[in-house]
């Protein structure tokens, strides 16, 4: 199902509603800085076996997620002096940063060295969805596993039809992909160069 909700006045009854779906178990599309990402609760155990099935995923690939602030970033995970100024720095804004997971975050979404990945989108639409649920939401492109992302809401109906409960419609976004930074160790490592700029990491 198709719900449009205004990227820069998000109408409250539409953020609610969707924020009950996932209360609910369910799963949900929806913009962010970049593309489109898809996504449920990080609790959602069965919603995340979920999309990793829609997507033909592999499960050694962990999925990473969306947080509203940094202070909330600092529950799921270990944030050195150094990671956090880069955090402040930087945040929101189209990155996903790899850090050492504590133990609240679920086994599904931490790698084999611990760590894992977490975005703070600047995007209002999803920002107030993470904000009134609670907790953060799964984060991985509307795609098929090594097919472009998709940046329109039509396009994700028409590749994933029923197996989403609901797509919200922010309006058509670009097909680009964050860019990920290992901030795992002192220095700052780029894992993959996309949307946000990383010369700052050289």
């Amino acid at each position: 199902m198709l719900l449009e909700i205004h990227p820069e006045h998000p109408q409250p009854r539409y953020i609610a509603r969707v924020v009950e779906c996932l209360r609910q178990g369910g799963i949900i599309a929806y913009p962010t800085d970049t593309t489109y990402g898809i996504g449920c609760s990080i609790f959602n155990k069965k919603g995340i076996e979920r999309i990793y099935q829609m997507k033909r995923r592999e499960h050694k690939k962990p999925f990473s997620f969306i947080c509203p602030n940094i202070s909330e970033i600092a529950r799921y995970c270990r944030v050195s002096n150094m990671a956090y100024k880069i955090l402040k720095r930087y945040l929101p804004g189209p990155y996903t940063f790899v850090l050492d997971a504590t133990r609240d975050v679920p086994d599904l979404l931490v790698t084999r060295q611990k760590t894992v990945g977490i975005r703070i989108p600047d995007n209002r639409i999803c920002i107030e969805i993470v904000q009134l649920l609670g907790n953060p939401i799964v984060t991985t492109s509307a795609n098929l596993s090594g097919e472009e992302p998709c940046g329109d809401p039509r396009s994700i109906e028409d590749v994933f039809g029923h197996q989403l409960d609901i797509i919200v419609d922010g309006g058509l976004l670009s097909t680009d992909v964050s860019s990920v930074v290992s901030l795992v160790r002192d220095t700052p490592e780029v894992l993959r160069a996309g949307l946000g700029d990383v010369s700052w990491c050289s």
